[in-house]
């Protein structure tokens, strides 16, 4: 059957008011999204089906008034701490990355297509990571691949949000959070985990951070195994000892060498609509990459690219444009000269 025959029936079904097969139907569109490669279509219906099914839950269909009211109230404050829901293709033949980086995710990538195998032996299942390493070098881009991976719904936490100057609201919020992810069997994402560390900043009570980090110890300790936690950070150095021995894998990303540098362009350039008009000048800036974050490397190859375009529209040469190596060396020192690298 076709997508299209699908949503016909949700729309008969739903006028009908006739739940039953119109959960039958949603769960058959799933299951062909996915066959036909449509993975984010998927992953977002299964998401409002979870919601729906929980809503219902939770109001029993029939409730009315404060008790229905409330239950909005909590989902408005939730979506208030939350950055976006995202879903995600990348897959591990997106990063780059070290060879230890690349076999730790693997692993952990293992362990939850392959859970049913490790609770057989009474075994756990890792779900708690920590990310951390400079700026730019692919903490983020991990995480996306995570999601991507295990085909789950990943929820970027708003840390600015969640901090509250008011005693204990901070504690509160990171519960909701925690919650829902483990009523949606979601992936939570925070990055720049250290700013938790930095509540002092927001409130006299000294005592405040200690107990932020207790909530989350017990957050992390009941956190079903089917719900996965990554946190990113580029001071790990700043967090709580007690908080760094709870996640169950920590993986530090570091700047790319010459060979990952050559892998990174290689995967830039892999469509193949454009070439270097110089490749042993754009051996030698490749070599003056060291020392930059792999965003940073990317970020002037891709802006180099733009604007080698557009110079060869103007002299009317736009199907034989390559990239002009001096414009990307130019792009590669200005980047090294605002890092004081």
């Amino acid at each position: 059957m076709a997508q299209a025959d699908y949503i016909k029936e949700i729309a008969k079904y739903g006028l009908e008011n006739d739940q039953e097969r119109l959960l039958t139907v949603l769960n058959e569109l799933i299951e062909h999204s996915k066959k036909t490669k449509k993975l984010n279509f998927a992953i977002q219906l299964q998401s409002i089906l979870k919601d729906a099914i929980r809503f219902q839950k939770s109001t029993g269909l029939t409730k009315v008034g404060s008790e229905t009211y409330l239950n909005r109230i909590e989902d408005k404050e939730i979506s208030d701490l939350i950055l976006e829901k995202i879903t995600s293709d990348y897959t591990l033949e997106n990063i780059i990355a070290n060879e230890k980086v690349h076999n730790e995710l693997k692993f952990f990538i293992e362990e939850h297509h392959k859970i049913e195998v490790l609770q057989q032996f009474g075994l756990p299942v890792s779900n708690k990571l920590l990310l951390h390493g400079p700026s730019g070098c692919g903490k983020t881009l991990a995480s996306y691949v995570i999601a991507g991976e295990l085909e789950k719904m990943m929820v970027v936490i708003d840390l600015g949000a969640i901090v509250s100057s008011k005693l204990g609201e901070t504690s509160k919020n990171l519960s909701k959070i925690f919650k829902k992810a483990a009523l949606e069997d979601c992936i939570i994402f925070l990055d720049e985990f250290d700013s938790l560390g930095k509540i002092r900043d927001y409130s006299q009570d000294h005592g405040e951070m200690k107990r932020v980090v207790n909530t989350i110890l017990q957050l992390f300790d009941y956190l079903p195994q089917s719900s996965i936690v990554i946190a990113a950070t580029n001071q790990k150095d700043m967090l709580d000892d007690a908080l760094l021995r709870r996640f169950d894998n920590i993986i530090e990303f570091q700047f790319p060498n010459q060979a990952e540098i050559s892998k990174l362009i290689e995967l830039v350039l892999q469509n193949g609509s454009f070439k270097f008009d110089n490749k042993a000048a754009a051996n030698r800036i490749l070599k003056e990459c060291i020392g930059l974050s792999y965003y940073s490397i990317q970020k002037t190859l891709i802006t180099a690219i733009k604007r080698s375009l557009f110079a060869a529209k103007e002299t009317q040469n736009l199907l034989s444009a390559k990239i002009d190596t001096s414009i990307w060396q130019n792009l590669v020192i200005a980047e090294k000269q605002s890092l004081n690298i």
